[in-house]
C-alpha cells in the first residue's frame, strides 16, 4: 500500500526531531551537521558548561587573563577533521605551534641522580640505561646506535606511560626489540652534535615492522607516544574552548545545560528520555537520539530496548584516567632559566610539567601546568582532596623549581581529575588489543541500537583526541540520515504501517 500525501507529510514532520545527549565536541558537531540537513535538534548536557573534555581555565575575567588547558591542549597536524572545523569556525588564524615534551632543551628530565636539563641528559640517561641493561642482559654486545635508541625510547615511555606500560617496555626491550634494532643501520636517524639522540619518529616510519618486537599493549601505546612527542603539534591561541563556543553559537536549537539524562527507553516509534533538571525529572520524547556521553556515564543510566551486545560493549570499552594541576604564578620564573615553553619530565607523582605561552596581560601573572598524569598515578592524585593534591604537586615540583616556594609566587591553584568526574571517565583506550580486536570494538561501539545512535572519541579510530570525536559525530550523522532514508523508502513502498513509521 502506498502512503497518501498527508501520511508522508506526517512522516516528514515526525522524523526530523533529534535529541543529542552531551555538549562536548562530538555532540556539538553532531547537532551542527544535523541542523544543516534540516533536522530539528536539541542538545541535553548534564554539566553546567559545554565542552566535555575541552576545558580552558582562565585565571580571572576578560580576554587578557592567563589561561591553561585542563583538558585537550594539542592538535596533531594530520588530524584533518579538527583542522577543518577550526577553519569552518573562523579560527584558522589562531593556530600556533604546540611545544611538547623534549622539545625545549632547557627543560628538565628526572633521572635517578635528580633533575638534569634535557640538553645535558643524553650521557646520564645512556649510562643509566647501560647499567640496567647489564643487569638484565650481561652478555649483550649492542652497537652504539642501538644503545642510543634504547636510551631515548625508555626516556620517552618513562615520561608518558603509566607504570604497567613502563614495565612492559623494559621487558620488550630486553627480550627482543634491541636485538631487532641491532641488525639495522640507523645512522640516518641519529641526531645531535654529539650523535647522542635518536629521532624515533623517522625511525619507526622507516622501519614499521620493528614494532613486531613489542608486546600488544606497548605496540598500541606507541601510536600515542609518537603523536604526543611529534614536532607537528598545534594549539589554539586564546584557548581550545573557542572551538566549542563557536560551534554552540552556530546552533539554532537549544543547548540545555544542567539537564542530566538518567534513563533511555528505545521504542519502535521513538525514544523516551528521563531527564533530571532543576530538582525534577521529566520524560521527553524524541524521534531519534544521538548519545555522545562516555560509556561509563551511559552505564549509569536506566537503559531499555538495547540488545545484549550493545550493553556488553558499554562495559567493555576501557578508559584511562587523567589528572591535571595548574598554578597561577606571579611571574613566569622558568624563563629566567631559559625555558621558553615545552615540558619537563618531572617524575615522581606529578610526571609531566608544561610551560604554556605567556600571552596574558602584563602584571596578571603566568599559568603553569604543574602536573599532567595518566593511569594509576592520575587515579591516586584524583582521589585526593584538591587541597592535598595541590600541596603535593607544589612540594614535588619545587625540587626542580624552588622559585615556587618564594612568598607570593603561587597565587592560585586549580585542578581537574577526569577519571573521577561525574560526566567523564578519562579517555577511551585500546591498549593491548590486536588490530582485529580494535576493529571489532570500534564497530560494536559505534553500532546504533535502532533509534539510538552513538558518537564520541570512544566510538572512533582516534580515541582520546578531538579528531576522534568529530570523526564519530560525522559517522553518526550519516547513520541518522541513512535511517531516515531507509524509513522513507520503506514507507513509500508500502511495506510499513504508516501509523508506526518513524
Amino acid at each position: 500500500m502506498v502512503w497518501h500525501a498527508h501520511a508522508f507529510d506526517k512522516f516528514e514532520r515526525r522524523g526530523r526531531h533529534v535529541t543529542v545527549i552531551g555538549a562536548g565536541v562530538a555532540g556539538l558537531v553532531t547537532a551542527y551537521e544535523l541542523e544543516r540537513l534540516g533536522y530539528r535538534v536539541e542538545v541535553l548536557e548534564g554539566n553546567s558548561r559545554i565542552g566535555g573534555r575541552i576545558l580552558t581555565h582562565r585565571f580571572g575575567p576578560g580576554s587578557g587573563a592567563p589561561s591553561v588547558e585542563l583538558g585537550a591542549m594539542r592538535i596533531p597536524s594530520h588530524h584533518h577533521h579538527t583542522l577543518e572545523y577550526i577553519r569552518k569556525m573562523g579560527l584558522a588564524g589562531e593556530l600556533r605551534t604546540f611545544a611538547t615534551l623534549l622539545s625545549e632543551e632547557n627543560a628538565y628530565l628526572h633521572t635517578r641522580n635528580g633533575f638534569i636539563r634535557i640538553r645535558d641528559a643524553a650521557g646520564p640517561l645512556r649510562e643509566h640505561f647501560r647499567a640496567e641493561l647489564a643487569r638484565q642482559r650481561p652478555d649483550h654486545r649492542y652497537t652504539t646506535g642501538t644503545i642510543v635508541f634504547g636510551t631515548w625510547l625508555t626516556a620517552i615511555v618513562d615520561a608518558i606511560a603509566p607504570p604497567d606500560l613502563r614495565e612492559a617496555l623494559r621487558a620488550d626491550l630486553h627480550r627482543q626489540l634491541l636485538d631487532m634494532v641491532d641488525h639495522l643501520d640507523i645512522t640516518e636517524h641519529i641526531r645531535g652534535a654529539a650523535r647522542d639522540r635518536v629521532d624515533l619518529h623517522t625511525f619507526f616510519a622507516a622501519y614499521p615492522g620493528i614494532r613486531a618486537g613489542c608486546s600488544g599493549r606497548l605496540n598500541s601505546f606507541l601510536d600515542d607516544i609518537l603523536t604526543e612527542t611529534s614536532p607537528d603539534l598545534l594549539r589554539l591561541h586564546g584557548g581550545m574552548d573557542q572551538l566549542t563556543c563557536r560551534l554552540a553559537g552556530r546552533l539554532r536549537g537549544p543547548v540545555a545545560l544542567g539537564h542530566r539524562v538518567t534513563g533511555v527507553d528505545v521504542r519502535d516509534d521513538g525514544v523516551l528520555l528521563q531527564v533530571k533538571a532543576g530538582g525534577r525529572t521529566v520524560v521527553k520524547r524524541s524521534d531519534l537520539v544521538v548519545c555522545t556521553a562516555p560509556f561509563p556515564a551511559v552505564r549509569r543510566m536506566r537503559l531499555t530496548g538495547l540488545d545484549t551486545d550493545k550493553l556488553a560493549v558499554l562495559r567493555d570499552v576501557q578508559y584511562c584516567p587523567a589528572t591535571k594541576v595548574a598554578f597561577l604564578c606571579r611571574t613566569p620564573f622558568w624563563r629566567q632559566g631559559g625555558i621558553e615553553g615545552g615540558a619537563s619530565f618531572t617524575g615522581g607523582r606529578i610526571r609531566q610539567t608544561y610551560y604554556p605561552p605567556v600571552d596574558g596581560e602584563p602584571g596578571r601573572g603566568a599559568a603553569l601546568l604543574a602536573s599532567y598524569t595518566i593511569g594509576d598515578e592520575a587515579r591516586k592524585l584524583g582521589r585526593m582532596s584538591a587541597c592535598r593534591r595541590h600541596r603535593l604537586v607544589l612540594d614535588e615540583l619545587s625540587v626542580a623549581h624552588p622559585e615556587l616556594l618564594s612568598p607570593g609566587m603561587v597565587l592560585e591553584a586549580v585542578s581537574v581529575a577526569w577519571g573521577d568526574s561525574r560526566w567523564q571517565a578519562g579517555c577511551a583506550v585500546r591498549w593491548g588489543k590486536s588490530p582485529g580486536e580494535v576493529e571489532e570494538e570500534l564497530l560494536r561501539a559505534g553500532r546504533p541500537a535502532h533509534r539510538l545512535f552513538f558518537a564520541g572519541e570512544h566510538c572512533s579510530t582516534s580515541p582520546a583526541w578531538i579528531d576522534g570525536s568529530i570523526e564519530s559525530a560525522l559517522r553518526a550523522v550519516e547513520q541518522v540520515a541513512d535511517f531516515a532514508t531507509d524509513r522513507r523508502r520503506t514507507a513509500v513502498s508500502g511495506r510499513a504501517n504508516p501509523a508506526g513509521a518513524l
